[in-house]
This record gives C-alpha cells, structure tokens and sequence, in this order.
C-alpha cells in the first residue's frame, strides 16, 4: 500500500508541468515497487539463483 508520504514525494520530485499519464506511470511503479518489498518481507519472492534458473529456463 502506498503511503500518503511516498505519494507526495513522488509528486514533488515531478517537474513543473506533467501529464496526468506520466503521473499515473509514476504512481504505478511506485505501487509494484511497494508491492515486491512487502512481497520480500513476507519471504515471498525468489533469491537471485532462483531467478537466475527461471531465467535460464525461459531463454531456452
């Protein structure tokens, strides 16, 4: 989830003049980076030889 806080660093690090599109992916990749560190936290994720094996696996 993302926090007021976050929100409005986000927006004060935008430039003067924006569109609402670039918020909105800025918004956005805010929220999946949110995302992956709650996901870590909670052990969820994958360890750099596990994504490195699916990695491999994928390119084939």
């Amino acid at each position: 989830m993302i926090t007021k806080e976050k929100l409005l660093e986000t927006l004060k690090s935008m430039p003067d003049k924006f569109s609402v599109d670039e918020l909105m992916e800025r918004v956005l990749l805010l929220q999946k980076i949110e995302i992956g560190l709650e996901q870590s936290e909670k052990g969820e994720g994958y360890s750099s030889e596990e994504a490195k094996k699916m990695i491999k696996e994928w390119l084939k």
